[in-house]
């Protein structure tokens, strides 16, 4: 998220406020401030409000926004939920059980830390992992960094044994590209996964269960349905389509076969 620093003091100035005015009205050092403006600091969402209300404005027009929607970084958004908790570094670092200049680091996109301490400080901030990952890394991205680390696979042991780029790994584990097929189905075999995996939103399933009607969840939870479905999963694309055909098949002929009857 980008501050608009220069904005913040045309704002100002717009309203004949002087930097001590301005500071005054946001509770805000006077220092800090023109730092702000000068964009040597990045000040919380907190903060930014501050400003905003002593300046009569909406936050919107004192960050950098890409169409409709503010520009959030990981960082940004895991900083702002923790003030929303009123959990102070230091307190989120013992629940995450990370050091506090490490978790500093991560809000400021100084690191990129790994998948399994994202879970972890999104299980201590109470939110799911896609809270803190949405705009800022893909699903596929998110889940391929996942089981590459879980199997201690660095992106350049990953890259050699799919015979692609290391630079491809990476690009799609920070939700820069969106891999073809059949690069997710050399990436799946070589991690041993079906690429359904990469694809499936375990949360998106999750919060679409409860709009489901009784005889739909009924249906998903039985065993022979769950069966196929781990079936269709595992096929590859022509397969996919090869029994989709089948299907489309039999049901013209049953319906033939009925017409003739």
């Amino acid at each position: 998220m980008v501050i608009l620093g220069e904005k913040i003091r045309n704002l100002r100035e717009e309203r004949n406020y002087t930097l001590s005015d301005l500071s005054d009205k946001a509770g805000l050092s006077i220092s800090y401030l023109s730092e702000i403006e000068r964009g040597a600091k990045r000040p919380s969402i907190k903060t930014i409000d501050k400003i905003a209300n002593a300046l009569n404005v909406s936050r919107n027009m004192l960050v950098d926004i890409g169409g409709d929607k503010l520009k959030i970084s990981m960082g940004d958004k895991i900083r702002m939920i923790r003030e929303e908790k009123e959990l102070t570094l230091g307190a989120l670092a013992v629940k995450v059980g990370i050091s506090p200049s490490y978790l500093s680091e991560i809000e400021r996109e100084s690191v990129h830390p790994a998948v399994n301490t994202i879970k972890m400080i999104a299980n201590a901030l109470d939110i799911s992992v896609s809270t803190i990952m949405l705009s800022h890394e893909s699903t596929i991205g998110l889940k391929l960094r996942s089981i590459r680390e879980d199997q201690g696979l660095t992106q350049s042991d990953l890259a050699n044994k799919a015979n692609i780029s290391a630079g491809l790994v990476g690009q799609i584990e920070n939700g820069r590209v969106q891999p073809s097929l059949k690069t997710l189905e050399s990436v799946a075999d070589v991690l041993g996964v079906s690429p359904c995996y990469f694809v499936l939103d375990n949360d998106s399933l999750e919060e679409m269960l409860p709009s489901f009607s009784p005889e739909l969840r009924k249906l998903l939870m039985d065993g022979n349905v769950q069966s196929v479905l781990r079936l269709v999963c595992n096929l590859k694309e022509e397969e996919l389509k090869f029994i989709l055909n089948f299907i489309q098949l039999f049901k013209r002929s049953k319906v033939t076969t009925f017409q003739n009857e």
